[in-house]
Parts: structure tokens; sequence; C-alpha cells
């Protein structure tokens, strides 16, 4: 054997054992955190972190709060990634974030022909929008919705809204 090739081949080997232990010893590792659509999920960060980052904010996002608690809320279907940064740009968390369907079986999907309609039942079944609803039934859920808080809202601003105030004896 040619002293060029041992020492290649050793060369080889400690850049193999390097690669190992250095995937070995990494502190982030990978777990999948599991939303449902429309809801929130509390993770507790590890110390010294200062950046977030979502993959994909159409699928998650992610509101940091004090005490080093994050807020992920599932935003759509899908699956993304989630990473926690310190101040030197080193990844000290990875989180795989995986969005599913909502939860709870007071849920009702009703399907008409290709259009699609959720209700939540709980216990009286209610107009709900979901992802995948028709644009018809969607839309027309998401404007009632709107001008109910508008009205809510106007009345609250108008002095229509409950008074704390005592009455007068």
């Amino acid at each position: 054997m040619s002293a060029g090739f041992r020492r290649r081949r050793r060369l080889f080997g400690i850049l193999a054992w390097a690669l190992l232990a250095a995937t070995v010893s990494a502190p982030a590792r990978a777990d999948t955190l599991n939303v449902h659509v429309d809801q929130a999920r509390l993770l507790k960060l590890p110390e010294h972190v200062t950046t977030i980052v979502i993959g994909n904010p159409l699928i998650a996002d992610a509101t940091l709060q004090s005490g080093g608690i994050l807020v992920v809320t599932g935003k759509g279907y899908g699956a993304t990634n989630l990473l926690a940064l310190d101040r030197n740009g080193s990844v000290i968390m990875r989180k795989a974030v995986r969005v599913v369907g909502p939860a709870g079986r007071d849920l009702v999907v009703v399907y008409k022909g290709v259009d699609r309609e959720t209700y939540s039942c709980a216990p009286v079944c209610q107009p709900r929008i979901t992802l995948g609803d028709s644009t018809a039934y969607f839309t027309a859920t998401l404007s009632q919705t709107g001008t109910r808080d508008s009205q809510a809202q106007s009345s609250a601003s108008s002095g229509g809204g409950a008074s704390a105030a005592p009455a007068a004896h």
C-alpha cells in the first residue's frame, strides 16, 4: 500500500468520526409539535432564545410571550418547521410543526355536491368557517361575523353597553 493511500484513508476515517460526533452531540433536536387549525399550543423555550423562525407562516404562526413561552397557532393545513436561534444565530431548538384539522367530536361537515360547509354542534349546530369550506359559505359566514362584531363595538363605544356605575337610590 502506498503512503498516499494510507494517509487519505486515515483522513477519511477522521472526517467520518468528526461528522458522527457533530451529529450526535448537536444541541438541536427535531420533534413534531401537532397543532389543530385555528387553535394554539404553548411551548416552553430553552434559555437564551433571541430569534424564532417559522418556515411557512401560512401554516403556523408563533408569538413570544414573557417567561420564555411561545404560542404556536395553526393557520392552515400542512407541515412546516420552527427554529429557535440564540444571539449568535446557532440553532438551539428545532421542531417540525404539523397542523391538522379542527379538533372535537362536535364538528359536523356537510357536503352539498362539491361544496362543503362546517358546523360546530356544541350543543346546537352553528356555522363555523373552516379552511376548505365552499367560497360562498365561507364568505357569507365571515361577513355575518364581521357585521356582528362591528355592531357590538359601535354599541359599546356609544354607551349602549353595560355600565359598571352603581345605581343611585
